[in-house]
């Protein structure tokens, strides 16, 4: 099978890579790909400007599955140009996926693309599943217009999957990479009140989702990409320093310290999701760890 991943050189797309290439050809196209003396006879990397038309577009009708990873971090103090880049490194790049399935002779395409629970908006301690609609804030924006982008290629004939992420937890990167060091020097804590809701899901899980869906040619639409057990920050939190066996020195960050720190950023921080995985758990997907806690033990050394 042929399979391209786009922005695929991140830490979901490098697992991705290393999993889907043991049985499938991939191409992964990014700003910054490895060196060409890394391809080998499965991986070939395609160094292009994805959020600009160009050269690599050629390649989209060419593969079986698509595979969109797209976009610049959320995690960082927003301010307009940071709310501009977030929106244009996904919009741009999906439609130009899109467009590059427009006129001729193609394949039957499958893409997946990326989304996220921030698609819903904030709804307190309510269970959230795909069938809810859209959120007012800005991030509900982003993904509703993501998802609208990556839809316009089921006129072209491709089916189309948007994979709406929670919190991806795992060793080499996402949001344990930048909070394991705070914990490691006592200094982790919860953030606010602590109540807010964490969707997440394990890298592992992540990879074994795709694999599924992959497979599986009958999903299509939202799919919610999380732990079927949501948890707390406060219960995420514990759950750290449990693992870790390190104490914290500050009972917990104020609020309106993170949203001066953090900006509009600081309401998703503090709101959050109780995100679950309704369509996968119908179609049968099994999790390897459906609890926070099987997670953190198999992260944390």
């Amino acid at each position: 099978m042929k399979i391209l991943l786009a922005g695929g050189s991140g830490f979901v797309g490098t697992s991705l890579t290393k999993e889907l290439s043991r049985n499938n050809s991939i191409t992964v196209v990014d700003r910054n790909v490895p060196a060409p003396d890394r391809n080998s006879e499965n991986i070939r990397y395609v160094a292009s400007d994805l959020s600009k038309p160009g050269e690599w577009q050629a390649l989209i009708p060419e593969q079986d599955v698509i595979i969109n990873l797209a976009g610049a971090t959320i995690f960082k103090k927003w301010d307009s140009n940071t709310k501009k880049i977030i929106y244009d490194s996904r919009i741009l790049t999906t439609r130009n996926i899109a467009d590059a399935l427009k006129g001729g002779k193609r394949k039957k395409v499958r893409i997946l693309s990326t989304s996220a629970m921030g698609y819903y908006g904030f709804h307190g301690d309510e269970i959230i599943d795909e069938s809810f609609p859209p959120g007012t804030d800005f991030l509900a924006g982003v993904a509703s217009d993501w998802e609208k982008e990556a839809n316009r290629a089921v006129e072209f004939g491709a089916t189309v999957v948007n994979c709406r992420f929670g919190i991806v937890l795992g060793k080499n990167g996402g949001a344990l990479g930048t909070m394991l060091p705070l914990f490691r020097h006592y200094l982790g804590s919860r953030l606010g009140s602590g109540k807010q809701w964490f969707p997440w899901i394990h890298e592992k899980d992540l990879v074994g989702i795709y694999l599924f869906l992959i497979k599986n040619r009958s999903l299509a639409g939202p799919v919610n990409c999380t732990s079927p057990n949501p948890v707390t920050n406060r219960e995420l939190t514990e759950g750290i320093k449990k693992a870790l066996k390190k104490p914290s020195l500050i009972p917990f960050v104020p609020s309106f310290a993170i949203k001066i720190l953090m900006g509009e950023f600081g309401n998703l921080i503090l709101e959050g999701q109780r995100g679950i995985p309704k369509k996968l758990a119908d179609h049968g997907y099994t999790f390897l760890f459906p609890t926070l806690e099987e997670a953190l033990k198999d992260i944390i050394p």
